[in-house]
């Protein structure tokens, strides 16, 4: 059996999916058995395409009228086709003329997964790169590190005299959303007063 899917990516009806379902009827899908969603292709939410997964049985072929209506990515669509070819469940797409229950079609999603792996490699290296690169300048990656004792009693000090917090983190030399970060933390495990004593920033900027 032959099983269509069709989607568009606004829900406001500005976008119909008549191309896609005449393409579809055309391909030989009977119209009782095309699922539509109407959302952005890289949201997750996409119930009709659930429904259309679960209905499929060992034997039948999802056609898509394009790759891109089907798969968020590359690496999903690699995800999806090849969990559908575990079940016995073909795919077409009508576009690209890709129909994996041929061997040439076979072939090429095999393809298309190596190149997915290979784009999961080059953005594993980059981040990678850009981690040693910003060591070397010495500053590191991730989550904002709390502030030692010394410098928070400091900066408690400088707030107290009336100096913004914009100000006493260029003083102590630290990005203000560290200051903001470690004051938040120590206010809540010893004085959950401090930060609404805290004088506003009147120049609204940020280091």
């Amino acid at each position: 059996m032959l099983v269509g899917y069709v989607r568009v990516s606004k829900a406001d009806n500005s976008q119909t999916t008549d191309l896609q379902r005449d393409a579809l009827l055309k391909a030989g899908v009977d119209e009782r058995h095309i699922y539509e969603d109407k959302a952005p292709g890289d949201k997750d939410s996409r119930p009709s395409l659930k429904a259309c997964i679960e209905f499929l049985r060992p034997g039948d072929v999802l056609v898509v009228w394009k790759l891109d209506r089907l798969g968020r990515s590359l690496s999903h669509l690699i995800e999806l086709v090849g969990g559908l070819g575990k079940r016995g469940v073909g795919f077409r797409s009508l576009t690209e003329t890709i129909d994996t229950s041929s061997a040439m079609g076979e072939l090429f999603f095999h393809v298309l997964g190596s190149l997915a792996q290979y784009e999961r490699s080059l953005i594993k290296e980059r981040v990678e790169a850009g981690l040693q690169a910003a060591r070397r300048r010495g500053r590191l990656g991730g989550r904002p590190r709390r502030l030692d004792a010394e410098k928070i009693d400091a900066a408690r000090a400088l707030i107290a005299s009336g100096t913004n917090v914009t100000a006493a983190a260029r003083s102590l030399g630290i990005p203000r959303a560290t200051l903001v970060d470690s004051l938040a933390r120590t206010a809540v495990a010893q004085q959950p007063a401090a930060l609404s004593e805290m004088p506003a920033d009147k120049d609204g900027g940020s280091t």
